[in-house]
């Protein structure tokens, strides 16, 4: 019988994933024996081909695929220790399309589309930080620094994603004090939610409202391609985003302290709303 607490406990200690991969293959995994009704044992590497097959077939996203062949290899071959399974399938080939970065307008238009000051300042913080999502949300208010304006985001529990020191402009600062100033909140965090559909309301409500599809994701890529165009070298925008090398970290490198960082941020201006 398939164990999938056992897998779990596999990709936590001995794979060290973060929590949000170990749901993502834990729930391929879980839909790959629903829909092949046997025991992992009696797997055939002809099961495996079919269901991916099916995929291949109806969805137009090849993150799909990639996605759930990356779960298996870890299933089969790292956890069941029968890779010659999975050994002779390789990953598609994702074509590479200039992203389309929205203009300075469309952010500010979509900003006025927000209708609370803790929204608001969330969607700014986003837009001038080069923050991941999930960063956004797990900020504890200790977290930033309103004098310097300096956030160290809470450090991911796995070892696929790396996080530094981030900044954040006048224009969001403003808008986080407001915010602070009538938080009702005992909470920790920064932005507390009630719930995932709480949290993602407001993004549905703007786009109805301005017709513009804008994420998280969208307001990092922004946050990368303004701080290009306003003269940022590209491995310090990296380091905004949380991109430094692990051994850079280690060695705490001059050319990456938070103080340069800073230096290098302010100098660049970034606004939003001008």
């Amino acid at each position: 019988m398939l164990d999938i607490k056992d897998f779990e406990l596999f990709c936590k200690v001995d794979r060290q994933l973060s929590k949000v991969t170990i749901k993502g293959y834990r729930q391929h995994i879980k839909k790959f024996f629903r829909t092949v009704n046997k025991n992992p044992l009696e797997i055939t590497i002809n099961d495996i081909r079919e269901y991916l097959s099916e995929i291949l077939e109806n969805y137009a996203k090849p993150y799909v695929y990639a996605n759930t062949l990356r779960s298996f290899k870890i299933f089969f071959r790292d956890y069941l220790k029968r890779g010659y399974l999975v050994e002779s399938l390789r990953f598609s080939k994702i074509p590479l399309y200039p992203k389309e970065i929205p203009p300075k307008k469309e952010i500010q238009e979509f900003y006025y589309a927000i209708p609370t000051l803790k929204k608001q300042a969330m969607y700014l913080l986003y837009a001038t930080s080069g923050l991941r999502r999930n960063e956004g949300l797990s900020l504890l208010i200790n977290d930033v620094d309103l004098g310097d304006r300096r956030i160290v985001p809470r450090a991911h529990d796995g070892n696929t994603k790396r996080s530094w020191c981030t900044f954040f402009n006048d224009e969001s600062k403003e808008a986080i004090v407001k915010y602070l100033n009538v938080r009702k909140s005992r909470s920790l965090r920064l932005f507390p939610w009630d719930s995932r559909r709480t949290r993602n309301v407001f993004w549905r409500e703007a786009r109805k409202n301005t017709g513009l599809r804008i994420t998280p994701q969208t307001l990092r890529d922004w946050f990368c391609c303004e701080m290009g165009e306003l003269g940022v070298p590209d491995r310090y925008i990296d380091a905004f985003c949380g991109r430094v090398p692990r051994s850079i970290l280690a060695r705490h490198y001059t050319d990456y302290s938070p103080e340069r960082l800073k230096r290098i941020y302010d100098k660049a201006n970034l606004r939003v709303l001008s």
